[in-house]
């Protein structure tokens, strides 16, 4: 761990919970502010076979900042359709694949 990081965790640990969570909120804040400095996500690619469940839980390691509220409506009406409607399983997964990708830049502003 570097020094600034350490130095980042005492200070972070000495404040009171409300302040922990508002030095937090602004450190996404400038995060998300520095698209240059931001990491593409790094997805696994898709396993042979892979299911719908699979594929949502390789989606959220690989965008684990993204705020899953936003994309749960999405996410629940493809699982119905292909649970339900019999929707192959291929489609559905390229679909949250798109899903995915473009919460991620609207979040990030790309």
């Amino acid at each position: 761990m570097s020094r600034e990081n350490e130095r980042l965790l005492r200070l972070l640990e000495r404040l009171d919970p409300e302040a922990q969570r508002s030095l937090i909120d602004f450190a996404e804040f400038l995060s998300n502010r520095a698209p240059a400095h931001r990491a593409a996500p790094d997805v696994e690619p898709r396993a042979p076979g892979e299911t719908v469940i699979q594929a949502i839980r390789r989606l959220n390691r690989a965008y684990p900042a993204l705020k899953r509220h936003r994309l749960m409506p999405q996410v629940e009406r493809l699982l119905a359709q292909h649970m339900m409607e019999s929707r192959p399983a291929a489609e559905v997964i390229d679909e949250l694949e798109a899903c995915f990708a473009a919460e991620y830049r609207v979040a990030t502003g790309d």
